[in-house]
């Protein structure tokens, strides 16, 4: 009985910790409309800032309450007013996919500014607070025991859903903050300033994931940058039992994640795929609640704006591109070698993956952020079957990838935009703790082999290297040839308007079944031809990286392949390049980062810049009443609206 109470009483705390997280997630997502992926980042920086100020054997001298005071009145302040100025004020109107990928890019920069700061190996400790305070329950010699820090973290989680519930409800501030995201125009016309509700609730957001982050460092000492960030991932499972909206459904959520996580540690059998289970049960949860809990009506950030779709290539041009990328792959499997030879073939594969979602989210307009899954299974199929060095390996790993990405679309037909992008990262998460690690990483090495072709061995990194970009200009026109036939048009169609597309006769699920398929399938075969290239590791397919990809791909342009092939290419760049220590090692990360300031420049990315630029002053053109000027003018707060 008191092992149950204590499992109990931890999973109590765990959950409050969580439910402040969450809130924060919610908040943010209620007063802006964005969903914050850097969410957790925000509370990782707040962290080990506090560390700094208060906890370095080195120099530290301020009292923990003051470095906690600068932290959270100061620091969690500063940086939600640099994010809604400098990434957040232009995403009016963006797409779904364009407002996850500039809290991508934010989460990189976080990371980025983090690492040169504290790299190193230091180990960073924080203390609990109170530390010798406890309150037992029970009688003497048995019990439990509850420690000060978990009392202060019961205490401040319950007091920050009141507050919030009470400003969100009640007070003028909070019915503005949450009406801006509806309508901004109209805000100002009632005599509120638009863009200081919005930094409001950026500010608020902010300070409440640094509050998470002070409040949960002592636990997750030393301090870990990727571990800190990613951590707010779990609560997005309470955010989605709230529904986005709901503070006291999301105080609820979190304690039944938190509760799920002790008693997972506590009574679950030691199974192999249950080995992992604390890490990856919030998000299989986060998966069920999605499908289960009816869907609110995701509201877009401000108005909708154009956005041009590219010049589809022709055959004859496509053809080109596909024999100018295997004559340069000649050319530079001669001339390139050691590093730089291994990073073109990676960016290659890496680049199929990109293909992939070019056809999903380019075309489809469906956002996944599970690619690199489907690659990792196609990689495990690889090496599974016919010895790890077949061609027959290679069709296992695209059919097994395609009908699993059928299968992912089924429960998930009903689930579009931020709903889908959430349910694929539970995806993601659930695959690699549950299957990737303890198949991969802990059984025996997947013995996988070099391809060959009958009397052409390709067993040297040149010829792999071709054989990569032969594959990626194969699969280029192909993507190209079905964007301009019926099939591509349709996704272009669904993309725009699914009801609409229904309207008109044409099968939603159907169409969507079957991108997810080929979108998986592309992916398989690039994790096939990855995993001849190394000793396969769970960590080439992770969240992490599938993230950055996806961010890079935006930046280059979603919608193109050769944006696909370039995304490749900088990410296999990246990983090479931010080996190095220090800020050198993460200037390549802080500038792919700071790309997503142009996302809300360019819809279409660097490759339709300038396209962007010319119908964006031919619109402006078409408007010489005036009424695009005072839209502007009221969004910016209404000084100037009349």
């Amino acid at each position: 009985m008191w092992n149950f109470l204590s499992y109990t009483l931890i999973g109590i705390v765990v959950g409050g910790g969580l439910a402040v997280s969450a809130s924060g997630v919610v908040v943010t997502y209620s007063t802006t409309g964005v969903f914050n992926l850097a969410h957790g980042a925000v509370g990782m920086v707040a962290a080990f800032t506090m560390w700094e100020l208060s906890y370095n054997p080195a120099h530290a001298d301020l009292p923990v309450l003051v470095g906690i005071a600068i932290v959270l009145l100061v620091e969690a302040p500063l940086i939600g007013l640099l994010v809604e100025a400098l990434f957040m004020r232009r995403l009016h109107g963006a797409s779904t996919e364009r407002v996850l990928m500039v809290t991508i890019g934010l989460l990189l920069v976080l990371l980025g500014v983090t690492q040169a700061v504290w790299g190193g190996q230091t180990s960073r400790v924080v203390t609990a607070f109170f530390p010798g305070t406890s309150v037992h329950v029970g009688p003497v010699g048995g019990g439990v025991s509850i420690t000060g820090q978990q009392l202060l973290t019961l205490g401040v989680a319950a007091a920050v859903a009141a507050g919030l519930f009470a400003l969100l409800r009640w007070l003028r501030i909070g019915m503005a903050m949450r009406a801006v995201v509806d309508d901004p125009e109209l805000l100002a016309m009632a005599g509120a300033r638009p863009v200081a509700v919005a930094r409001a609730g950026w500010v608020l957001g902010c300070f409440l994931a640094a509050l998470a982050g002070v409040l949960l460092a002592s636990a997750l000492t030393p301090l870990q940058p990727f571990q800190m960030s990613l951590l707010v991932v779990n609560g997005f499972a309470a955010a989605a039992f709230g529904r986005l909206r709901s503070l006291p459904l999301t105080f609820l959520g979190a304690l039944l994640l938190g509760l799920l996580e002790s008693y997972a540690v506590g009574y679950l059998p030691q199974w192999s795929f249950l080995q992992y289970a604390p890490e990856w049960l919030p998000m299989a949860l986060l998966f069920v609640v999605l499908l289960v809990l009816p869907q609110d009506r995701l509201r877009a950030v401000g108005r909708p704006v154009v956005a041009v779709v590219p010049k589809v290539a022709g055959l004859r041009a496509s053809l080109f591109g596909a024999a100018a990328l295997v004559a340069a792959s000649l050319a530079a499997g001669a001339v390139l070698s050691g590093t730089w030879l291994t990073t073109a073939e990676v960016g290659v594969v890496y680049g199929l993956v990109a293909l992939s979602l070019v056809l999903l989210t380019g075309y489809a307009g469906q956002v996944s952020l599970a690619q690199l899954t489907f690659a990792g299974v196609g990689a495990y199929m690889m090496g599974r079957v016919a010895g790890g060095g077949s061609w027959l390996g290679v069709l296992a790993a695209v059919g097994v990838s395609a009908a699993l990405g059928a299968v992912v679309a089924i429960p998930t037909l009903r689930l579009s935009g931020l709903y889908l992008a959430l349910a694929t990262l539970a995806l993601a998460q659930v695959a690699t703790f549950a299957f990737f690690v303890p198949e991969i990483d802990q059984k025996a090495p997947v013995t996988i082999h070099r391809l060959g072709l009958p009397g052409l061995p390709l067993d040297t990194d040149g010829r792999q290297e071709v054989l990569g970009a032969v594959a990626f200009a194969l699969a280029g026109v192909l993507v190209l040839a079905m964007r301009r036939g019926t099939f591509g048009r349709r996704l272009v169609a669904l993309s725009d308007s699914p009801v609409a597309y229904a309207t008109v006769g044409l099968d939603v699920k159907l169409t969507r079944m079957g991108v997810f398929a080929l979108s998986a399938g592309v992916a398989g075969l690039a994790g096939a031809l990855r995993a001849q290239q190394v000793i396969l590791n769970s960590s080439y397919f992770d969240l992490t990286t599938g993230l950055v990809l996806l961010l890079l791909l935006a930046i280059w342009g979603v919608r193109t392949v050769s944006g696909a092939l370039l995304a490749g290419l900088s990410l296999a760049a990246l990983d090479i390049l931010s080996s190095h220590a220090g800020w050198a090692g993460q200037i390549p990360g802080l500038a792919v980062g700071a790309g997503i300031v142009l996302l809300g420049r360019a819809p279409n990315g660097v490759l339709g810049l300038r396209l962007d630029q010319a119908v964006a002053r031919a619109l402006r053109g078409r408007t010489p009443d005036g009424r695009e000027r005072i839209a502007e003018a009221a969004a910016r707060g209404g000084a100037d609206a009349a």
